[in-house]
């Protein structure tokens, strides 16, 4: 006689944290990228013109490993924003390989007002809970990324 071991049923998506994370990511995502769109950017794009908000001249290299893309992927992002008169391209320090980043006027007058976006992003689905319970979540993620050493910055 043959004897079946029935398996239990699989857990419900609802059931799991991962479920959960996507699907308010999704939504948090999309509705931000409607916001940049609407702005002319893509979301890679102000990643990448936040990143350059922060320093004066920056190298290919260091925006490549703050956007945590390929250096193709990085220059085709960086030539969008330059036809676009956001950002300037230079050599660094005369130096002939090596090139220099830096905001044009306009891309210093846009990145305040795309962080404002990106704020009343966060407010539009986080702002309801608690203060307390707002930090704990960004610590818990936060905790996430370090757990499991995660790197690439998401820009898509």
């Amino acid at each position: 006689m043959i004897t079946r071991q029935t398996q239990p049923a699989p857990a419900p998506l609802e059931a799991h944290i991962g479920f959960w994370l996507r699907f308010v990511s999704n939504h948090v995502s999309a509705r931000f990228q409607q916001h940049m769109a609407a702005k002319g950017v893509t979301v890679s794009e102000w990643v990448a013109l936040r990143s350059l908000w922060s320093q004066t001249d920056a190298t290919h290299a260091a925006l490549i490993e703050a956007l945590g893309m390929t250096k193709g992927a990085t220059s085709k992002v960086i030539s969008r924003l330059e036809e676009k008169g956001l950002v300037e391209r230079a050599l660094a320090d005369g130096r002939a390989r090596e090139q220099s980043l830096r905001l044009t006027v306009a891309g210093k007058k846009l990145v305040p007002k795309l962080a404002a976006l990106a704020d009343a992003n966060d407010a539009h689905f986080f702002a309801h809970l608690p203060a307390t319970e707002r930090v704990a979540l960004t610590k818990i993620m936060k905790d996430l990324v370090k757990h499991h050493q995660l790197k690439e910055f998401p820009t898509v």
